[in-house]
């Protein structure tokens, strides 16, 4: 990408074999980092999107030092089709890390996405929100398998961010957290869930990608609407079989060692599953569907640093 004057430019991330990935490059009035935005890695999770959508309209490059690349919806056809999944070959894009040119459409693009982004980004930051069967609270996804200098920097810009919890990730195989193992610091947030969007978690979104330009020098912004907890040992939780699943915890609710946060109860009424917590913590999201398949998403929930 040529050095450009103040301004927006659209371009293309071009796909071997498919059609381009649509981004947009803001140029400031200064010298700075960049910062890349991505929403829609899931076509389903609209709340990021919007935010961007929106974000394309009011930021005024002559305000901002440095420079912002947005990808407005990296899964175009997943988005129009209503789905989390690439519909052209089935596959979960944020799998697909690290990409390659030897495999199907998916794999093609995220090899596109690493090449054409993680080189540019001084920090990237991927949009997310909860599925179509998901319930959850508003959280922050920060790398500490990846370094020690990143998990300080992205440690320190979750601090910055207004949400509910920043949690501890371990996770190799997506857009941001493959990027972390390439050096770049990246952090991944998730609002909203269940097929939705509303204007006031676009407003928040929009607010936390102000947080992350403020925390890189690119536009100052200091409000804040809340501090994070952190969040470690967070478990992820899926079904040992198939039947009816009953979360007996809200999204963002604490609990106590020993209660019990959900169960599988078989055709005939029988407990197949029953989940009870391990330690004192907190509930981040949940699959609210009533029936579920084996191997299914069930819960994640972790313990807030720092307490017993």
């Amino acid at each position: 990408m040529q050095q450009r004057e103040v301004g927006k430019y659209p371009y293309l991330i071009q796909v071997e074999g498919g059609d381009p990935i649509e981004a947009v490059l803001i140029v400031g009035k200064a010298e700075g980092k960049t910062l890349v935005v991505t929403a829609g890695v899931h076509g389903d999770e609209y709340v990021g999107i919007q935010a961007v959508r929106e974000l394309l309209e009011e930021l005024q490059p002559e305000k901002l030092n440095g420079r912002v690349i947005f990808v407005p919806v990296v899964n175009r056809e997943g988005f129009y089709n209503g789905t989390y999944l690439v519909p052209e070959d089935g596959e979960n894009l944020n799998r697909c890390f690290p990409g390659s040119q030897e495999k199907s459409l998916t794999w093609r693009m995220a090899y596109a996405l690493e090449q054409s982004l993680y080189s540019k980004a001084d920090f990237l930051l991927d949009l997310h929100g909860g599925g179509l069967h998901e319930t959850m609270t508003p959280l922050v996804f920060f790398p500490v398998g990846a370094g020690k200098e990143i998990e300080e920097l992205t440690r320190k810009a979750a601090q910055k961010l207004s949400l509910s919890y920043m949690v501890q990730s371990y996770a190799k195989d997506g857009l941001y957290s493959w990027a972390t193992q390439r050096g770049v610091p990246a952090v991944l947030i998730e609002r909203g869930g269940g097929g939705t969007w509303s204007p006031e978690e676009t407003e928040a979104c929009k607010e936390n990608i102000y947080q992350m330009m403020d925390f890189l020098g690119i536009l100052p912004y200091d409000r804040r609407r809340q501090f994070p907890a952190e969040i470690q040992d967070a478990h992820y939780e899926t079904a040992l079989s198939k039947g009816y699943w009953y979360c007996v915890k809200t999204a963002g609710a604490a609990f106590r060692e020993g209660e019990l946060l959900g169960r599988i109860e078989g055709e005939d009424g029988c407990v197949r599953q029953e989940i009870r917590a391990p330690y004192d913590g907190v509930l981040l999201y949940h699959t609210h569907s009533l029936g579920v398949k084996e191997g299914a998403a069930l819960m994640a929930y972790g313990r807030v640093r720092g307490r017993k």
